[in-house]
């Protein structure tokens, strides 16, 4: 007589349910790259916008196109009326103004990793919007995306199935031996004014078994060698972020190796705290060890960051508190609130900050929009106080 109650799933069934799940993907990447379609970024600013972000009147904006230092911005073919500047047009206007908020050459880059082992705590939406949010302020970014699941590679327009040749685009031929010198054969314009990406897919998971196999006989070079890629980049931008993948594998260890900079994002609740507890622990361990292997190596920064924060829950309010109390110099002061407008806006592989028309109107919106801003500015303000030659405009600003 079988007593077994439930039957055991065979690898067959497993591979079944694998082609499904594989079809489900497949679905939504159809409605979201559409045969045909490149993803184009809408926005566009008005003269008092553009003024604001420029740091300079609308007078000065109006003066410069009429004595033929800007172009005008593009008119309606029917009615003349300006449709509004685009990013990389606010930006001709900072070049001009001579406002763009560009490190010195001798200004360190940002090389920040927002990095923590477990998933779901919203390590690729910051990413991703905090590239955008230093793009829209005139900033230089680069964005490394080391997780083979390559949701930002997604968000950025770029279908990893598709668009994407681990032998080719990803970083796994910098890793290996006779590879490239440099990451510039990486390097992907996005069409994000200022923000280049070096994408990835799921080859990147096979990367991990051939890197660890590798480990024992030559640790310093697995550990430095994204070190190594990113600063002959690195002259190219003001800031680089790595997106590593949540697990402790080589790719986030070398992440960790690369980085000068860190941000560990951390849903208030017991089991997301716990983690990054224990994320902070193996962190100091493992760079410990490897510091026998490879030199020490220091961060300008460590932050933590509260995502996914619902006031409305007595849960996460005391354990924010709790947070604060336990990393009062660690923690941000900004705090990134659960939002319905950022999950339906990962949904369709999109940000908050390319939402425009009625979408931009809401106070749902304004308000997400808000947290966004607050988490950038704070970030922006760190890496600034990072550069030298910042430090004199921020005392200015009485911030220094």
């Amino acid at each position: 007589m079988d007593t077994t109650v439930i039957p055991p799933v065979s690898l067959e069934e497993l591979s079944l349910l694998t082609r499904r799940a594989s079809t489900v993907i497949e679905r939504l990447r159809e409605r979201v790259f559409a045969p045909g379609t490149q993803k184009r970024l809408e926005l566009r600013f008005n003269v008092r916008t553009a003024a604001e972000m420029v740091g300079r009147t609308e007078k000065a904006i109006r003066d410069a196109e009429a004595d033929g230092r800007l172009p005008e911005p593009e008119k309606d073919a029917e009615t003349g009326r300006r449709l509004g500047y685009s990013l990389a047009e606010v930006n001709r206007m900072r070049e001009v103004f001579g406002t763009l908020p560009h490190r010195a050459p001798d200004d360190p880059p940002l090389i920040m990793a927002v990095q923590n082992f477990k998933g779901g705590v919203g390590k690729s939406t910051l990413v991703t919007h905090l590239a955008q949010f230093f793009a829209l302020k005139g900033y230089r970014v680069c964005v490394i995306d080391c997780d083979s699941q390559a949701s930002t590679t997604a968000v950025f327009g770029m279908n990893p199935d598709v668009d994407v040749d681990e032998e080719e685009d990803t970083l796994y031929p910098f890793f290996r031996h006779g590879g490239p010198k440099t990451l510039h054969y990486a390097l992907r314009a996005t069409y994000w004014h200022n923000i280049a990406l070096i994408p990835a897919n799921l080859g990147l998971y096979d990367a991990e078994y051939e890197f660890a196999a590798r480990m024992a006989r030559e640790p310093t070079f697995i550990l430095d060698r994204l070190r190594e890629g990113v600063e002959t980049i690195a002259d190219q931008f003001d800031i680089i972020l790595l997106d590593p993948p949540p697990a402790l594998g080589m790719l986030s260890l070398s992440v960790l190796r690369a980085a000068n900079a860190l941000v560990i994002p951390t849903p208030p609740n017991n089991i997301d705290f716990a983690s990054t507890a224990h994320f902070l622990k193996m962190m100091e361990a493992t760079l410990g060890e490897l510091a026998l292997h490879g030199g020490a190596r220091s961060y300008s920064f460590v932050k933590i960051l509260a995502t996914k924060m619902n006031d409305q829950k007595s849960a996460h309010v005391a354990i924010k508190r709790m947070m604060d109390a336990v990393f009062p110099q660690d923690m941000l002061n900004a705090v990134l609130k659960d939002s319905a407008e950022i999950d339906n806006a990962t949904a369709n592989l999109s940000t908050v900050y390319e939402l425009t028309g009625a979408a931009t109107r809401t106070e749902t919106h304004r308000r997400c929009r808000a947290y966004l801003d607050a988490v950038g500015r704070e970030i922006e303000l760190l890496a600034r106080k990072t550069w030298p030659s910042h430090h004199r405009a921020l005392r200015k600003e009485g911030v220094l």
